[in-house]
């Protein structure tokens, strides 16, 4: 399946996309795509019900608003330097272990909401990424095991301020949590949608200029290895977002560095997990 959710911040509602490409609104079923949902086995029930009721189910005029693919997820935990080539253009040694920070669940917005480049900023970044989405508690999971935590998979734009990020004190999470700079979607795929997520085409163009182009074999540390590393050093709950990293590409690695300016159009996408689109927008109060 593919879950969408859609309609104005604030009043969002579930839906799915159909086979036959038609967005149609489950609100009917009477569940958010949640914790709760994920917990209790939600997308299986939702499968048998769509079985029943798909074609008597509302159309969505596709254009509607996509909202984030899933609602208020416990955590964002993001792998860095999982691709060797972007490792290498930061200047950083390859990991010999997943290098883990958090991303804040405020700065979750829809596929093609705006980017809002943060007051006092001048180096915001893009990142296009793989987040997969966890299907059912994980704690302690061992890796011969940890693709039954996996709900589906979904396109994340890790937007960085890499000033925030790299060149202020503390943790990396400053420079990766600023409102907006975590836009999902455009929907979630469910694990059957992807036979195998570790050959995956994935890109990014800015203004038009194709900058980040690779494929998730190049991954460092694969699926499995994230979510059983991730639960053992703190729990997974269901629904909740690891964005795999980023291939080469960002704008840190130009000589000079390039980063966002208003007007700027981010375009980005993965294979079978379709596209999304933010346009650079300056703060205002």
């Amino acid at each position: 399946m593919k879950l969408i959710r859609f309609g104005s911040s604030n009043n969002e509602k579930p839906g799915v996309i159909l086979e036959n490409g038609e967005w149609v609104d489950t609100s009917n079923f009477g569940e958010d795509y949640d914790e709760l949902f994920f917990e209790n086995n939600g997308l299986s029930r939702l499968k048998s019900w769509l079985d029943d009721n798909a074609e008597t189910l509302p159309k969505i005029d596709k254009s509607t608003r996509l909202a984030p693919p899933i609602k208020k997820p416990s955590k964002i935990v993001c792998v860095g330097l999982n691709y060797a080539k972007h490792a290498a253009e930061s200047g950083m040694t390859l990991p010999k272990e997943p290098v883990l920070f958090f991303k804040a669940t405020s700065a979750i917005v829809g596929p093609n909401d705006n980017v809002i480049i943060p007051k006092n900023s001048k180096k915001t970044d893009w990142e296009v990424e793989l987040a997969v989405v966890i299907g059912k508690k994980a704690s302690y999971v061992e890796e011969a095991d940890a693709m039954d935590y996996v709900a589906g998979y979904m396109l994340h734009n890790d937007y960085s301020e890499r000033e925030f990020q790299l060149e202020k004190e503390g943790q990396w999470v400053k420079g990766k949590s600023c409102d907006t700079f975590a836009p999902i979607g455009p929907f979630l795929a469910t694990k059957d949608e992807v036979t195998d997520p570790h050959n995956l085409d994935l890109w990014l163009k800015l203004n038009g200029e194709l900058l980040q182009n690779s494929n998730t074999e190049d991954l460092v540390f694969n699926v499995p290895q994230l979510v059983s590393y991730i639960s053992h050093y703190m729990t997974l709950l269901p629904g909740d977002i690891i964005s795999t990293g980023t291939p080469f590409g960002v704008g840190l690695g130009f000589n000079p560095p390039r980063y966002l300016k208003p007007g700027d159009v981010v375009e980005l996408g993965i294979e079978k997990l379709g596209s999304s689109k933010q346009v650079a927008k300056a703060y205002t109060k």
